[in-house]
């Protein structure tokens, strides 16, 4: 009797100890500020891609903006089933995947608006035949041949799993090196909620260096009293060389980590550099109060102070506000 008692009550105390680490785990979002917006797919913006196949002899172009990736040598192209052009995918197991510029935006915008199967698009797009079969759009910056090895369906929709045949890129979105520079290609990118295109944004850092190499930090917003300004500045010709490593580092350094300090980009005249013009712009008043009594900002103006000749400082007003200069640092 008095084991079955001991043997109930441990029992029973795993069961409460049980309980009590479940409800160690219940939620408690609602102590944060985020909410719950429900079930949202929100893996958005997405790459805007032309897809290129041949359906029944005859080439066709669909806009498809749901791509992605699988492991290093796989991507999924994701249709509606009710796209013309999935019939000639399944029939040859071949698709190009075409990234969409911003030259080729309005036409890929119309392909993507009208079916291949009461509307002749073979023509829309200058094309040549990719070495593994496929249509290869001359415009577009890059573009991957796929093969088909799977196809998994969901509810309404084909989801061709690819390998990459080939891959052609246009010679001006390689660096030096032969390799896909994405700060030159920027491709379109697309938002479905809202059905807008985008483009990609300015390089913030380097992925795994971020502690040795700081990236671009987010910028603040122009407010009312934000500046723009000309600064032109002579520098005696024996000081030039010194000069420009002090202008370049406080120019970096200032532009990756200064939240207001939107632009700093500096030219020299061709017939005189030592003429040099820096375009600035600040977010505020504060924000330009906060650069020049930087460190870093003092280092270059005690520092270079007896190599300048002249210095005027011209402000300007823009002409259309709604214009934004997108500066960054590689």
């Amino acid at each position: 009797m008095v084991r079955s008692i001991f043997i109930a009550l441990f029992m029973f105390g795993l069961l409460s100890c049980g309980v009590a680490e479940r409800e160690t785990h219940q939620s408690n979002i609602q102590e944060t500020e985020k909410q719950n917006i429900g079930s949202v797919l929100a893996l958005y913006p997405k790459p805007m891609t032309v897809i290129g196949a041949e359906v029944d002899g005859k080439v066709n172009w669909l806009v498809v903006g749901h791509t992605g990736i699988i492991g290093h040598d796989r991507v999924l192209v994701s249709m509606s089933k009710s796209h013309y052009t999935n019939q000639g995918i399944k029939a040859s197991k071949k698709l190009s995947v075409n990234l969409v510029s911003r030259e080729m935006l309005p036409v890929a915008d119309y392909v993507g608006s009208v079916s291949g199967a009461t509307v002749d698009k073979s023509e829309v797009f200058e094309y040549h035949w990719g070495e593994n079969g496929t249509p290869v759009i001359d415009d577009s910056p890059l573009t991957m041949e796929c093969d088909v090895v799977d196809i998994y369906e969901t509810e309404g929709f084909d989801n061709f799993v690819c390998s990459i045949a080939n891959t052609y890129a246009a010679p001006d979105v390689l660096d030096q090196d032969g390799k896909l520079d994405y700060a030159r290609l920027k491709p379109v990118l697309f938002e479905f909620p809202t059905y807008s295109y985008l483009a990609t944004g300015e390089i913030i850092g380097k992925c795994l260096n971020l502690d040795k190499q700081p990236g671009m930090c987010a910028k603040e917003k122009m407010a009312t009293d934000g500046i723009v300004r000309l600064s032109k500045i002579e520098v005696y010709p024996r000081f030039l060389d010194e000069y420009m490593k002090y202008a370049t580092e406080v120019g970096e350094v200032s532009l990756r980590t200064e939240p207001g300090v939107l632009t700093m980009y500096a030219v020299c005249e061709k017939d005189n550099p030592c003429k040099i013009t820096i375009l600035e712009t600040y977010a505020s008043k504060e924000a330009y109060d906060k650069h020049i009594a930087s460190e870093h900002f003092q280092k270059y103006k005690q520092g270079t102070l007896h190599m300048v000749k002249s210095l005027v400082l011209s402000d300007q007003t823009p002409l259309n506000p709604a214009n934004r200069i997108n500066n960054f640092m590689e």
